[in-house]
């Protein structure tokens, strides 16, 4: 799994973000069946700032978010709850599925207000992203449903408490 990192927040430099990225990529494709090595992600940790200039240009959202996601193709599942049509690889290099950005202060505080270390709420959130490039969504509650179940699984295989047990 190549994770191509750009820091534009060095505070992100504390959790080894790219290391816990690929991590996670790997628990995620190792959980979908999918072979790591076939496939690339972009990565940009930055701040708030940035996240919201980003949201604002992509979403119409001029306000911050933890994480946000930009596919590099169209993956989404035809019916709700279904699990989207998942990309082999490439071939000879790797495909690149998409963009992910995480944004430092909004990460942190959500942490601290739900009793988490920054670290498993990190890893959180890039499994959410990478599910995203994936193709999976949270639109309809049968969508919310798998993304969620497979984000808790993929979580606990990485010793990271289920973010969603409250939720339940």
């Amino acid at each position: 799994m190549a994770v191509d990192c750009l820091t534009e927040d060095h505070r992100w430099d504390a959790l080894d973000l790219e290391a816990l990225a690929e991590q996670a990529a790997r628990a995620v494709f190792v959980r979908l069946g999918l072979a790591p090595q076939g496939y690339e992600i972009s990565l940009l940790a930055c701040n708030d700032p940035r996240i919201a200039e980003l949201n604002a240009d992509f979403r119409g959202k001029p306000q911050p978010t933890n994480v946000l996601s930009w596919p590099s193709a169209e993956r989404g599942a035809d019916h709700p709850g279904r699990m989207p049509v998942l990309p082999g690889p490439a071939g000879r290099s790797p495909l690149e599925l998409g963009d992910i950005a995480i944004a430092y202060d909004i990460c942190a505080a959500e942490a601290a207000v739900a009793g988490r270390s920054l670290r498993d709420h990190a890893t959180h959130l890039l499994v959410h992203g990478m599910l995203h490039l994936l193709g999976f969504d949270h639109e309809h509650d049968a969508d919310a449903a798998l993304m969620e179940g497979l984000e808790a699984e993929i979580l606990g295989k990485l010793g990271v408490a289920d973010p969603y047990s409250g939720d339940r």
